[in-house]
């Protein structure tokens, strides 16, 4: 089971983006650890699969199936957690959803990246940060991306958000630990997704380190308490090289594995 202390966290959390994936592992390992979950995610059909299978384990759950690029989402978020004690957010929701060369590209979906990556991240944290500073209790994790330690061809918005995510965590962190609430980011390497699937990725290159979603969530609930920032699964010599001074050099690298990575995006 999980290490994670429902009296500190609980009763209950919520998971943006809380479907499939990391966030479906996120779920049943809280569930596990006998915390309540609202589950967040656009598509209904693989939320309530999921909403299903959390309450096997024996613990409440809701759901509610909205695009958090819609300005209206929070409010809605709002009405159904009014009456709960939330102790835990994991914001999940974070994806590419649109790749294309940024001056040829329709910017109105550059823009629908950026609300759902940074927009929607910032109203949420703020809708239950807010009532965790005062309580002095509770913890965000916020799920990030090696994407954002440095730009990349096609997806140049998102990679940026990545990054915004990064930095906001940390000044996160530095706010809400006077106040008792902990603060993570985790980021993930390469990682066995439907959405990794769905975008077309070759997860079976010789050499490349693959996490299982199972394993990185597990990774980010047991290191909660050390924030500001995890590197998940073995990517943190990654990090500390994507993060030096040599730019060309690295942006070079990483494009070279990029398009390996996704082989029809470059032809």
């Amino acid at each position: 089971m999980t290490a994670i202390d429902p009296v500190r966290y609980g009763p209950w959390a919520v998971i943006a983006g809380g479907s499939e994936g990391v966030g479906a592992a996120f779920a049943e390992q809280l569930a596990d650890a006998g915390l309540h979950l609202v589950l967040l995610a656009r598509k209904p059909g693989p939320l309530e699969e999921t909403a299903e299978r959390v309450r096997a384990r024996g613990v409440e759950v809701r759901t509610l199936a909205v695009d958090l690029t819609d300005p209206g989402a929070p409010a809605r978020v709002a009405e159904v957690t009014a009456d709960l004690e939330v102790g835990l957010y994991v914001h999940n929701a974070g994806a590419n959803t649109y790749g294309h060369e940024f001056v040829t590209g329709d910017l109105e979906r550059f823009r629908a990246v950026i609300d759902l990556n940074i927009t929607a991240q910032m109203a949420l944290v703020q809708l239950f940060g807010a009532p965790m500073r005062e309580r002095r209790r509770g913890g965000i994790l916020l799920v990030g991306s090696m994407a954002g330690y440095f730009g990349q061809e096609q997806i140049s918005v998102y990679a940026a958000a990545k990054a915004f995510c990064r930095v906001f965590a940390e000044g996160l962190w530095l706010e809400m630990r006077e106040h008792d609430v902990d603060v993570l980011e985790l980021v993930l390497g390469t990682t066995r997704t439907p959405a990794m699937a769905r975008a077309g990725l070759d997860l079976d290159l010789p050499g490349l380190h693959v996490a299982e979603p199972a394993d990185v969530a597990r990774e980010g609930l047991e290191h909660l308490t050390e924030g500001p920032v995890w590197i998940a699964s073995g990517h943190a010599e990654a990090a500390h090289k994507s993060s030096g001074p040599d730019r060309v050099r690295i942006l070079l690298s990483a494009q070279k594995l990029t398009r390996r990575l996704l082989p029809a995006a470059h032809r």
